[in-house]
């Protein structure tokens, strides 16, 4: 059996698909940076890097299928230079050395930032964005990515777009800007919060979206996986439910937040450490990501469970790992 390659395979949701492939017995190959240590039997590892076209070739060498699910995910970040390199070029070269290598099936992970969510409305895989409406080089970088995955689904390689909302779940280990809403909940960082909302989704589910596209999913298609529309002060309400400890009561304005972005954002410029309230996280806060995950379950089968159960074991997780 040819191996399957996944890219990403430390991080949340790339780990995640490396357990359900070797769960269902499938040979599977996993890049890593040379930073990132992975520890899972039965995974052939390599090291490679998005940006050395060389290291590519040898990871996608024989592969039949590549899951491609790296990315660099942070909303603020102090030379924007890096992101680009890796989410945009780093796609370009993977997608090169596969079509070399003749790869037969290419899935490509970008994110729900790519579709386009009408004002009070639910945003679906029909509606597309600009560059220019996309906010920080998180979300250009990934909108550029999905143009490059596109353009050579076009050109005729076979290449299957996923698009996951915000995961929540176990093995968040960086954290994700979402399991960072847990963990500040947990540590009491949230006094306050403001009116916006996510689509939240378990990252198991995402793990299995992701082999259902690769399974049934038309090739130059974009596919949604997500699960639940919920506002952020029902999120905080579930989390309560969940740990027994009150969710904060006050609502900021959006102004106040704004604000604090603006602050916050200009001192790390200086301190070079990341912003508490990233101004590019308030600019996306002020939108609701609510979307519908019906084309991947017309087309797909994908049927998301609800998210209670993810919360639960984001918690428990942190708790467990020394977190909290």
């Amino acid at each position: 059996m040819k191996p399957t390659l996944v890219t990403g395979a430390s991080g949340f949701i790339g780990g995640h698909v490396l357990r359900v492939l070797l769960e269902r017995g499938d040979t599977v190959r996993a890049m890593v940076r040379g930073e990132n240590r992975l520890t899972c039997r039965g995974v052939d590892l390599v090291e490679g890097d998005l940006r050395d076209a060389a290291s590519l070739a040898r990871a996608v060498a024989g592969c039949a299928v590549v899951f491609h699910v790296a990315a660099d995910y942070r909303l603020w970040v102090k030379n924007p230079r890096d992101m680009f390199e890796s989410n945009v070029q780093g796609t370009s070269n993977l997608i090169r050395a596969a079509r070399s290598a003749g790869v037969e099936r290419f899935i490509y992970t970008s994110t729900v930032g790519c579709v386009n969510v009408p004002k009070n409305g639910v945003g679906d895989e029909t509606m597309r964005v600009s560059r220019e409406e996309m906010s920080g080089p998180y979300k250009r970088s990934k909108f550029e990515a999905e143009q490059v995955a596109l353009e050579a689904a076009r050109s005729g390689f076979p290449v299957v777009i996923v698009n996951p909302t915000a995961p929540i779940g176990d093995h968040d280990a960086k954290p994700t800007p979402t399991g960072k809403i847990v963990l500040d909940f947990l540590k009491g960082n949230l006094p306050a919060y403001i009116d916006t909302g996510l689509n939240l989704v378990d990252v198991r589910d995402v793990a299995a979206g992701h082999l259902l596209a690769c399974e049934k999913g038309r090739v130059g298609e974009r596919y949604i996986l997500g699960a639940e529309n919920l506002t952020l002060g029902e999120i905080l309400q579930r989390l309560s439910g969940i740990t027994g400890k009150p969710a904060p009561a006050m609502k900021l304005p959006y102004a106040v937040a704004y604000a604090a972005g603006v602050v916050t954002t200009a001192i790390a410029h200086f301190t070079g450490e990341a912003p508490f309230a990233p101004l590019d996280a308030v600019k996306m806060a002020r939108k609701k990501m609510f979307v519908s995950h019906e084309k991947a379950t017309r087309e797909l089968g994908f049927e998301p469970g609800p998210v209670d159960g993810a919360l639960k074991r984001a918690v428990e997780w942190f708790r467990n790992n020394g977190y909290v």
